[in-house]
């Protein structure tokens, strides 16, 4: 049997799709799920016996239906921005970055079925996971000139800042 080295297994970075200034369908989405979260949260109202008193419980365990978890690690330094998140199991084809100057917002849908047969039972189980993470910006970015990989689960995302107006004049002034 031929043994793989590990450089062989990892895999290869992949490009994720850049959009800027596209809101609306970013809006649309953010009300289906909202509108899904609303409508779970009642249902565990309901069967809970319509107790009042639970509403932020009900609406945390739904969202955690619909909506995976991403973990952010934001790094600034003078001439840009690096985002990393968390996103295992999802594919460059599963995720999309919205940039604006000020923003930053990480979408993905994927989904997954199973099936399994136990004799004349069948049992199925589909699902569905997304992720929506909006992250302000702490400086305005150049949004033409973002670039995003990839790899082993880590989607990294490069922001180049914008020059300012002062460090432009400042550099005028030397020259």
């Amino acid at each position: 049997m031929v043994e793989k080295s590990a450089a062989a297994v990892q895999s290869a970075p992949s490009r994720p799709p850049i959009k800027t200034g596209k809101m609306e369908s970013v809006t649309e989405r953010i009300n289906r799920i909202f509108d899904a979260v609303s409508r779970r949260a009642y249902e565990l109202f309901e069967q809970e016996g319509r107790i009042y008193g639970n509403d932020v419980r009900h609406w945390l365990e739904a969202e955690k239906e619909f909506l995976h978890p991403v973990h952010l690690h934001m790094e600034e330094n003078a001439g840009d921005i690096v985002v990393r998140a968390e996103v295992p199991g999802f594919t460059a084809n599963d995720l999309e970055v919205n940039v604006e100057p000020r923003r930053v917002i990480i979408t993905g849908k994927r989904e997954s079925k199973k099936e399994t047969k136990d004799g004349e039972t069948v049992y199925a189980e589909e699902c569905s996971n997304e992720i929506m993470r909006t992250l302000d910006l702490p400086s305005e970015v150049n949004a033409g000139k973002v670039s995003a990989t990839l790899k082993d689960g880590v989607l990294q995302i490069q922001l180049p800042k914008t020059e300012s107006k002062e460090s432009a004049a400042s550099e005028k002034q030397a020259a």
